[in-house]
């Protein structure tokens, strides 16, 4: 893989976010202190909470011993202009799993609560729903920042200064399109430049990701886009499965459908793949969405 020097910095930049401090350590919980990456919203990105509370978590635990799930709550929104405080609980370490609470804080209040479980490399049955056929190549599509047409100026760039390159299989939701309305999509992705060598980089890298777009196979249903007046999308909870190894700077293919819409909520759930089809991890996202038509 190969990469500009814009590309490098953004990713540098997502690796100084992932750079946690340890302030204290196995006294009642352990510390750690982090930054935040400056968002136009104002407010925090919530794969960059995922992302650091995971790997607050995986501080505490031997290397050989990796993340194979998550679930966590979005409490509040966090502030992007400020850091945050992460402590992590040690609730259970067994001869071959470990469990660990994790929760961020800003301002004394917390932000976001996540339990996550560990486990030893294990063999074990294994089987594997297949990736889907005839999904075009990401070389055949244009990056997301290529495709804004009709956005206000600007936008290109806030979209090109992403770790992440991102590119959608269907017309991406940023204005009203003339696809037609399912509750599915299919986005390839992956970090503009390489990262470490570091399976818990990549890890919590994945997770990062996770949260991107993932709302989307919701909108899409209902032929709802971003840039709609009035839109209000919020993150409600979080949930993740790892089920084998891979590279986020290597292209990775996130299969998404939400199966349920109801009650200002919906339910998204994705699968990511690598390019050879090997699949990698399951994600279930519930979002609190209220759209101008229904309120």
């Amino acid at each position: 893989m190969t990469a500009d020097a814009h590309a490098i910095r953004t990713v540098e930049q997502l690796l100084a976010v992932l750079d946690l401090d340890a302030t204290q350590a196995r006294t009642t919980e352990d510390i750690f202190t982090g930054r935040s990456h400056p968002m136009p919203s104002g407010r925090i990105y919530g794969g960059q909470v995922l992302a650091q509370t995971l790997l607050a978590a995986e501080r505490t635990l031997p290397e050989d011993r990796a993340v194979h799930s998550m679930h966590g709550y979005f409490l509040r929104p966090g502030d992007a202009s400020q850091g945050l405080t992460i402590a992590v609980d040690r609730i259970h370490d067994g001869r071959s799993f470990s469990t660990r609470r994790s929760q961020a804080y800003q301002n004394g209040v917390p932000i976001f609560s996540m339990i996550a479980a560990f486990q030893d490399e294990d063999p074990g049955v294994e089987h594997a729903t297949p990736m889907p056929d005839g999904v075009p190549a990401p070389e055949t599509l244009l990056p997301d920042e290529e495709r804004v047409d009709g956005l206000p100026p600007g936008t290109a760039k806030m979209l090109a200064d992403r770790a992440a390159d991102i590119r959608h299989v269907d017309t991406p939701l940023f204005l009203p399109s003339d696809d037609e309305r399912v509750a599915h999509q299919g986005v390839w992705m992956r970090m503009r430049a390489p990262l470490p060598d570091d399976q818990r980089i990549h890890r919590a890298a994945l997770a990062y990701l996770s949260d991107m777009t993932i709302q989307e196979s919701i909108l899409r249903a209902h032929g709802v886009f971003w840039a709609l007046p009035g839109l209000k999308v919020a993150s409600l909870d979080h949930a993740m499965w790892w089920h084998r190894p891979a590279r986020v700077d290597d292209w990775l293919l996130y299969v998404q459908e939400s199966p349920n819409a109801r009650g200002g909520r919906g339910l998204a759930q994705g699968r990511i793949y690598t390019r050879e089809g090997q699949l990698v991890a399951s994600v279930a996202q519930e979002i609190m969405i209220r759209v101008p038509e229904t309120t």
